[in-house]
């Protein structure tokens, strides 16, 4: 009986974890699609019921002090440290949609969607898009 118990304990974390594991909330580490390299960490996290996305660390040092000096509004000129990038997005399904994402470097803002990979849970997929044409990123989870 102990056992039935214990193997049944034993399921239901490997269940809780492989939930967890599927879920975009947490920190990311982004890739620069263009160059390869490493951007900054990004946390994402829920807020109202919707999710939203900041930048907690800048990884190149030569731009840890770097501002959105390309942006408009009332992000134009603040430090890329700690800004919220991605904002408002709502669940459908596996991904999440109806938001928005700003590269900072450009000082665009994008339509956004963002899911994790079927194949690889510590992979997400963050695609940003202008009318039909978009741009996806893949993004690692930080352990």
């Amino acid at each position: 009986m102990k056992q039935l118990i214990a193997l049944g304990g034993l399921f239901f974390l490997l269940g809780t974890l492989s939930v967890t594991a599927q879920d975009i909330f947490g920190k990311w580490k982004t890739i620069d699609d263009e160059t390869g390299k490493e951007k900054s960490i990004v946390e994402i996290y829920e807020k109202g019921g919707r999710v939203y996305g900041k930048v907690v660390e800048i990884l190149n040092k030569e731009k840890l002090d770097a501002k959105c000096d390309k942006c408009n509004g009332d992000k134009k000129g603040q430090p890329i440290l700690g800004m919220v990038i991605i904002e408002g997005l709502e669940k459908d399904g596996n991904t999440y949609s109806g938001g928005s994402i700003l590269d900072p470097n450009k000082g665009k803002e994008y339509r956004c969607k963002l899911w994790v990979d079927e194949s690889d849970p510590d992979k997400l997929n963050v695609r940003g898009y202008v009318a039909f044409f978009y741009r996806t990123q893949n993004w690692f989870r930080v352990q």
